[in-house]
């Protein structure tokens, strides 16, 4: 048992030598939402504290490092084995446990590390203001919004927090959703709904890569389109067809609702 135990202990080291270096994933997912539909539901929607109603644009919502394959199961397994041999606490659970997901998350540690001061983006706030904003009426500031998508999803893009708030700008900047679909003949309107095949093949046209869509449902029930998974590169640099597709919720037809 012993020899077990010393084996295990220089494999959790080498895992945790490896989890404190590069944090290993496949693509991004730029991840934007039409405001409309983040308003048009049941729960609404409220504005940010000091910035007013944000433009009728789709809005960054994040930049998440993404997995093109599930990790299995022996990673969660490798938790309980931890736990039992030597009672690993909850820092190395969490480590395990981000490896047993889609995606890698909290890679700073759930607790106090990590986190983004405005002194890292303070060239970037005016424009995170306008293509970032917050819609929840749970918090209102759009700083913590920002501190949030850091500490659960930067922190494991291996990228410095300039950058990382940075090349979500410039992702979005590169390409104006709602300009694309218009292009299509695809607008707001309170009444019309549109093919939603006729909406992925407007984005895929229009940027020159697929994405991925979803949809949630307005005070109604109906469909709409509520936000749009374009895939970038491991450097967070360039547009990428999708590797994977994803659970959508969204019917034939779907809503883009006025903002």
């Amino acid at each position: 048992m012993m020899k077990l135990a010393i084996a295990f202990v220089v494999l959790l080291s080498s895992f945790l030598a490896d989890s404190s270096t590069a944090e290993e994933f496949d693509f991004f997912y730029l991840v934007q939402q039409w405001p409309g539909s983040f308003c048009d539901t049941r729960q609404g929607c409220c504005f940010p504290d000091g910035a007013g109603k944000p433009a009728a644009a789709f809005g960054i919502h994040g930049l998440w490092p993404n997995y093109a394959k599930c990790r299995g199961r022996h990673h969660r397994e490798g938790g309980g084995l931890a736990r039992a041999v030597l009672g690993a606490g909850d820092a190395f659970l969490a480590a395990v446990g981000r490896r047993g997901k889609c995606w890698p998350e909290y890679c700073g540690g759930g607790g106090g590390g990590h986190q983004l001061s405005p002194w890292d983006i303070r060239d970037l706030v005016a424009s995170l203001g306008r293509s970032w904003p917050t819609l929840s009426c749970k918090n209102r500031r759009s700083f913590e919004f920002w501190s949030y998508e850091w500490k659960k999803h930067g922190t494991c893009s291996n990228l410095d927090p300039h950058d990382y708030f940075a090349r979500a700008l410039q992702l979005r900047a590169r390409h104006d959703l709602a300009a694309v679909l218009a292009d299509a003949g695809i607008v707001p309107s309170d009444t019309d709904t549109y093919p939603v095949d006729r909406v992925r093949d407007a984005i895929a046209q229009g940027t020159g890569f697929a994405a991925n869509l979803e949809c949630n449902r307005d005070a109604d029930g109906e469909a709409q389109l509520f936000q749009v998974y374009q895939c970038v590169d491991r450097e967070a640099k360039d547009l990428i067809d999708c590797p994977l597709p994803m659970p959508t919720k969204c019917t034939d037809r779907v809503k883009l609702p006025v903002f």
